[in-house]
């Protein structure tokens, strides 16, 4: 009876540690995937000044565009959690939208190189958004159903792992600029 009880006590173990060893995978892909929106991020917000530079000399006027766009950026770098930092982000996708929209009032800057290589790299990169973004928010899926599925639970909640958050975009349907 003794050998039966260790027998047992051994394979509760052995799932338990196989239970985290899998929720530690998948706590490490959201991780993992948020970073791959942040280096988007940070891309995006290196480009957002040489943007702002190539329009400024041709939108004197359009400053309340250019002073938002820069605002949004410096906010959207030191926001703390991500629901704020996610509806910042979209407020400068939107503002780097409009700016982009300038080279049709504006012929000179639509024939202009480094407007055009950075309007490409911007598309490029809130192409490459959009894809981290989906792929953050499924590692965050398999991660909170691992949390909220029986018997990963018990071990979820004995180690104290918590729910992700998605990262939701501020308007349904919104596409890059």
């Amino acid at each position: 009876m003794l050998i039966a009880g260790l027998v047992v006590l051994a394979l509760l173990a052995f799932a338990a540690i196989v239970l985290f060893n899998r929720l530690i995978a998948d706590r490490n892909q959201m991780r993992a995937a948020w970073a791959d929106i942040d280096v988007q991020l940070t891309r995006r917000h290196d480009l957002t000044p040489q943007l702002v530079s190539a329009v400024k000399a041709y939108a004197d006027y359009e400053r309340a565009t250019l002073a938002a766009v820069t605002a949004l950026r410096t906010r959207a770098g030191s926001a703390t959690n991500l629901a704020e930092r996610a509806g910042l982000e979209d407020e400068l996708a939107d503002g780097i939208g409009r700016l982009l929209a300038l080279d049709e009032r504006y012929p000179d800057l639509k024939a202009s190189a480094n407007f055009l290589q950075l309007q490409r790299d911007l598309v490029a990169i809130e192409d490459h958004l959009q894809y981290a973004r989906r792929f953050y928010n499924g590692a965050v899926r398999q991660l909170n159903t691992r949390i909220e599925r029986f018997p990963d639970l018990i071990v979820a909640r004995l180690a104290g792992f918590r729910r992700g958050e998605f990262f939701e975009a501020a308007a349904p349907g919104r596409t890059p600029p």
